[in-house]
């Protein structure tokens, strides 16, 4: 039987590698009290939050919303919505920050009209699908940035801008608040310029080739995980509310979002 693998990447800095090790525990034991078989016993922290495709062996992982509409189409099974406790998050939801440096002199989306902007991914929905919604309004169908730079990782996107090598960079919400939580000389020097339009928040998924019983299973110890009372500190220490059944159409309304910025003239961040 193949090796299966689990993985939460999305929100996986080093300092909170045993709050999510410590998710997946509770959840592999409502799984095996259920009777699932070929449980992987750890985590994998390796997985990068934006892989080129969601593998066959991917049992249990936390994926983009937006690449499931494009690299990733026919390769997952939602599992569960998420909603967190933190700033920019709503019943389901999240968004992205738009961040400068508290020194700045830009003190509104327009402002950053011809400046150096940060993304981590052009596959990214916090990183680029969002950010492009908020400024196609503004680019009057053309570039609207000097220069945008693809960083690799939010973390990377912020660190140029705190040292001043780029003006601003566009960041999950929920990644902002974890660096607070953990690393907050990290972003004590920055301030947030901006919100981008609400999204559907990254959501829980196994990969297609898990068969649907399965699936079935693995969605059903999860909601079970969320809903104990006991279980609680395991969730509220990754800021965790709840988790509710996923609504397919949520996610792909994220392609209206590229959709609308193409017929305002800004298909690109740029």
């Amino acid at each position: 039987m193949k090796t299966r693998a689990a993985s939460l990447p999305m929100y996986n800095l080093p300092e909170m590698r045993p709050l999510n090790a410590a998710f997946w525990d509770a959840l592999a034991d409502e799984l095996r009290h259920d009777g699932f078989a070929n449980i992987p016993s750890v985590l994998t922290f390796a997985r990068p939050p934006v892989p080129d495709r969601i593998e066959d062996e991917v049992l249990f992982s936390q994926t983009c919303g937006y690449p499931l509409q494009t690299l990733y189409r026919g390769q997952y099974r939602l599992l569960g919505t998420p909603s967190y406790d933190a700033p920019g998050c709503r019943e389901g939801t999240h968004c992205a920050f738009i961040l400068v440096r508290g020194d700045s002199p830009y003190r509104k989306p327009e402002d950053l009209r011809g400046t150096s902007f940060a993304l981590n991914s052009r596959h990214s929905n916090s990183g680029m699908n969002l950010p492009r919604l908020l400024f196609a309004p503004l680019a009057g169908g053309k570039p609207f940035f000097r220069s945008v730079v693809e960083t690799g990782s939010h973390p990377n996107s912020i660190a140029r801008v705190t040292s001043g090598e780029l003006d601003s960079a566009s960041i999950d919400c929920l990644t902002y608040t974890f660096l607070e939580d953990h690393r907050p000389e990290v972003v004590a020097s920055l301030r947030i310029l901006a919100e981008t339009p609400g999204s559907p928040a990254i959501p829980f998924v196994t990969s297609i080739a898990t068969p649907a019983d399965e699936a079935a299973r693995l969605q059903a110890g999860l909601l079970r995980l969320a809903a104990d009372p006991a279980r609680r500190p395991v969730l509220a220490g990754l800021r965790l509310r709840s988790i509710s059944m996923p609504d397919p159409a949520a996610y792909a309304a994220l392609l209206d979002y590229e959709r609308k910025a193409a017929e305002l003239g800004y298909p690109e961040l740029a």
